[in-house]
């Protein structure tokens, strides 16, 4: 077959397959269109999930009567200069809306402030038809029909219309978040209707915009992210470790405003919160990038979503960094609904506690814990393996097993024999734990504050303590290396080798001792102490490959603090260890004195509060 042009509408709908992959990404593109043009008011209407309406009306600049026929054409666009690199707006590529025509029924009616009436311009299929007069306030309107009725191939790709609904709100919602001044409205055929409010553009007004999508209870969850390095600015709020979600659709990531799906700073996340959280929980996020738009491509996809930023590694470190030190300098810190948990437990009536399953299906206490934002613990989830451990024991100075000589001191006293004791101290009431009041079931201990009860796990809390002391003791020198009998030889690609001997001054202070071994090679002579026998090939090769996504050497240092984790769990207190009163109080100022001492190791919650004023209304105080 001869080579020959393509026809503009058969390249058209080559882009739509691209651009257009179902009605979410039609409202994307146009209300993104709306927000260039300065809108504060974006109106979304849609029927049949998308597929057979949707107009969007925004009061932005308009579009001038002479410019409605270039609107329409491919590679168009008043949003770009001659500089590729400097991207400022949301849309530039001048695609979106001549591919929609061509698989769609599209009308948009636009006038200019300046304008003494509206214009409009129409394209069925490809076909362009002339401009003609119309009747429009200030602002555009866009209307598609019967959308992917020219490939009726590409609908039996859709969903059903509440699941197309569904993916059209969560666009809304998150673009939204990224524009606090504009007002947002988007309507259904069900007649539902997402309302949200403009909030202005401070940071009151962001965070109450964060809220409206996100729910009323964030902001009292929430922790606020202000950091700068190299040019590079983090802003936002990322939930405490005891306020999660099943999945990562609450993690909202801008880059210079541009809502964007990117794993680098998906995987960021999960780096911060990896010792915090179990790993089948999700941390709330609301992060906003903002970077000199020549450091950072947008370019790579037609849709916009992915973006390729030119150092990886400073990016990945700045938000790594950022959330690590916002949650220690935010101390302890339990769910406020938490006590939703509590409560729905403690009422009368409650089902008592049982493991949910396919004949069980009433609400267990355990489920309304798991509604309150905390998981239960899975002890196969958590890292349990034997490890070779060598002569490492956690530091003395705390609770660990080895300095557990002054705990056996026989039977503590009833907690009836302890209601006797003098009142404790003032002071201790007023701090965040309280004072110990009783040791209960050999493994909680209750705590008073002066308006609310804390019971804190002994056991979890502890966990937390003897990791964070085992984590600054790891990284504050270089890790114990054990000499290899003989190098371990590992083949690899030419650049994989290469990367990882930029990297060896890290790696070695890590406790990984490696040099190139001729072309496409290096050699193993030393491995961290801690990891004992490991399979040396398997490490490296996931070095490599981290090494060559994100420019980072994080996967050693969580294999070690995996190890770290291990230890402490076993290093500390155990369940059923009786607890004199000072020995209780000495935990809970340890614990207050811990960043990320609201949950251990593995997720699941050190202590619950529940406030004076729930206890009352348990008991129709209230």
């Amino acid at each position: 077959m001869p080579i020959r042009q393509l026809s503009e509408t058969m390249i058209n709908q080559i882009a739509a397959g691209e651009v257009i992959e179902r009605p979410a990404s039609v409202v994307k593109e146009l209300v993104e269109n709306a927000l260039d043009a300065g809108a504060s008011r974006v109106e979304i209407v849609t029927a049949g999930g998308g597929l057979s309406l949707i107009r969007v009306t925004d009061d932005g600049s308009g579009i001038p009567e002479r410019e409605l026929a270039l609107a329409i054409a491919r590679h168009c666009t008043s949003k770009l200069s001659d500089d590729i690199h400097d991207i400022r707006s949301l849309g530039f590529r001048g695609e979106a809306l001549p591919s929609i025509g061509s698989v769609a029924r599209l009308s948009i009616r636009s006038r200019t402030a300046a304008g003494d009436s509206a214009a409009e311009i129409s394209i069925e299929g490809g076909r362009v038809s002339a401009v003609k007069p119309a009747a429009a306030n200030r602002g555009t309107t866009v209307e598609v029909r019967d959308l992917f009725f020219a490939t009726p191939a590409r609908l039996k790709f859709m969903k059903g219309e509440r699941a197309e609904s569904s993916t059209t709100s969560d666009v809304v919602k998150r673009i939204a978040i990224a524009f606090p001044a504009v007002r947002f409205t988007l309507a259904g055929s069900d007649r539902s209707t997402l309302e949200l409010p403009a909030t202005g553009d401070t940071p009151e007004g962001r965070l109450a915009r964060v809220a409206q999508v996100m729910g009323a209870d964030f902001p009292a969850n929430a922790i606020a992210i202000d950091a700068l390095r190299d040019g590079v600015h983090l802003a936002g709020h990322v939930s405490i470790p005891s306020y999660t979600r099943a999945n990562a659709l609450q993690q909202y990531a801008y880059v210079n405003g541009r809502p964007v799906r990117d794993k680098l700073i998906a995987g960021a996340i999960r780096g911060a919160f990896a010792d915090v959280l179990p790993r089948d929980r999700h941390a709330v996020t609301v992060l906003f990038l903002s970077l000199d738009p020549a450091t950072v491509d947008v370019n790579v996809h037609p849709a916009k979503a992915d973006v390729r930023f030119r150092d990886p590694g400073l990016v990945r470190g700045l938000i790594v960094g950022a959330i690590r030190e916002a949650l220690a300098g935010a101390g302890i810190r339990a769910a406020p609904t938490s006590a939703a948990g509590m409560m729905a437990a403690f009422r009368p009536g409650a089902a008592p506690y049982s493991h949910p399953g396919p004949a069980n299906g009433h609400r267990s206490y355990e489920a309304a814990f798991r509604a309150s934002g905390f998981s239960g613990f899975d002890p196969s989830r958590s890292p349990q393996r034997p490890l070779d451990m060598g002569e490492a024991r956690p530091a003395r100075g705390g609770f660990a097993d080895n300095d557990q000589a002054a705990f056996d001191t026989g039977p503590m006293a009833s907690a009836d024999a302890r209601a006797g004791i003098a009142e404790p101290a003032e002071a201790l009431l007023g701090m965040v734990l309280g004072a110990a009041r009783a040791q209960v079931h050999e493994n909680y201990i209750v705590a008073q504050t002066r308006d609310s009860l804390i019971i804190v796990d002994q056991h979890a809390a502890h966990e937390r303590l003897v990791y964070e002391a085992l984590k600054n003791a790891l990284h504050s020198r270089a890790v114990p290396s054990q000499m290899l009998l003989l190098p371990e030889i590992v083949d690899l690609p030419e650049e994989d080798a290469e990367r990882l001997a930029m990297h060896s001054e890290t790696l070695a202070r890590f406790g990984l001792g490696l040099e190139r071994f001729g072309p496409g090679a290096v050699a193993i002579r030393e491995t961290p102490s801690m990891l004992g026998e490991t399979n040396v090939q398997q490490l490296v090769r996931d070095l490599a490959d981290e090494i060559a996504d994100n420019d980072t050497v994080e996967t050693l240092k969580e294999r070690l603090d995996r190890i770290a984790a291990t230890m402490a769990c076993h290093g500390s207190v155990r369940s059923g260890r009786l607890l004199k009163a000072e020995e209780m109080n000495a935990l809970l100022r340890q614990m207050e004195a811990t960043p990320g001492s609201g949950t251990c190791n593995h997720g699941r919650p050190t202590y619950i509060e529940l406030k004076l004023a729930d206890i009352e209304r348990l008991f129709g105080r209230r």
